[in-house]
């Protein structure tokens, strides 16, 4: 039997292909209902759009897409969930143009807007919590293999290469420390939290041993019981994403920077993280000074009474102008 569809219907002609993607979705790409739900919301938002344009999906043109995104746009919808709308999109196109329910993909040379920055992408400590809970929770034999790869990649911002390699000569669990083989070949020392320790040796103990097909120095293994890749990674971190209906990309480097981002806010020196990152250059540590401040002055402008009244002043002013311009 499968799962509960989406409750998002569309009442004109478009309604068929959504169904039938929904079902794809849920029984096939075994995504959770939450998931589907993300999609479809996006999905149906985009039908709205193109209502308006007097169409249905299969008549929908590259120059189309940029209208409704030049829309978006307009209506001051963020860059991120512009981004994640696409996304939607593409996979949809793509599933109609696979099931030849559309002669071309009208997303597939269209991209997303550019951020205005640089500044990289990374969870807060509530966002993170809220994706750890939410993989506890998963009922599939891999979850605590992917438990025990989030825990040590938030408690300790390895890159995804220096996950992958990780052997067991390597981890001294009694202390929490590793040593870590970087960018050209430079050791470091880099330690983790009990809870991670916890999270992977639950694995190691338990799912790795059933995994397992010959012997090998590496921790992680993929589902068929060989050394995990990089590709295998960010894929596993897809399939976290789907499986805990948390919508939003997850990749390995988002994970690095919420561990340099979260050591910052809490008191960390610049040198201290440039160390446990392996970065060669404190030039590339300080990237994180930005979020940080980004971060810091939202909370800031939030909180502080202050900050508060005087921008509802500003504002007030503001008002008093424009009446005197009248």
């Amino acid at each position: 039997m499968g799962k509960e569809k989406s409750s998002y219907i569309i009442e004109d002609g478009n309604s068929k292909e959504l169904s039938e993607f929904q079902d794809y979705l849920l029984n096939v790409r075994r995504y959770s209902s939450n998931t589907v739900s993300s999609y479809s919301f996006d999905i149906c938002d985009f039908t709205k759009f193109i209502r308006g344009l007097g169409k249905i999906f299969k008549d929908i043109k590259v120059d189309d897409v940029k209208s409704w995104i030049l829309d978006l746009t307009e209506r001051q919808i963020g860059k991120r969930s512009i981004k994640r709308k696409m996304s939607s999109l593409k996979s949809f196109y793509a599933w109609m143009y696979l099931q030849k329910k559309v002669d071309s993909d009208p997303f597939e040379y269209v991209h997303s807007p550019k951020a205005t920055h640089a500044l990289p992408d990374f969870f807060s400590e509530k966002e993170i919590d809220a994706l750890l809970t939410a993989n506890e929770k998963r009922t599939d034999k891999l979850k605590d293999r992917d438990q025990a790869l989030l825990m040590l990649m938030f408690a300790s911002g390895l890159r995804a290469s220096e996950v992958v390699n990780l052997t067991f000569n390597q981890v001294d669990f009694d202390n929490r420390i590793m040593k870590v083989s970087g960018k050209g070949n430079k050791d470091r020392l880099v330690p983790f939290t009990n809870s991670a320790k916890e999270a992977m040796l639950n694995y190691i103990n338990g799912l790795r041993k059933d995994l397992l097909k010959e012997d090998t120095k590496y921790i992680f293994l993929n589902s068929k019981g060989n050394k995990m890749t990089v590709r295998g990674l960010e894929y596993i971190l897809d399939e976290i994403e789907a499986k805990t209906g948390l919508y939003g990309k997850i990749h390995p480097h988002m994970l690095r920077h919420s561990f340099a981002t979260e050591m910052l806010n809490r008191g960390a020196d610049l040198r201290t993280i440039q160390e446990l990152l392996g970065h060669s250059s404190i030039e590339t540590t300080s990237i994180y000074t930005h979020v940080a401040y980004e971060n810091m002055k939202e909370t800031y402008e939030k909180t502080f009474p202050r900050a508060k009244k005087e921008d509802s002043n500003l504002d007030y002013d503001e008002e008093s102008d424009k009446n005197q311009l009248k």
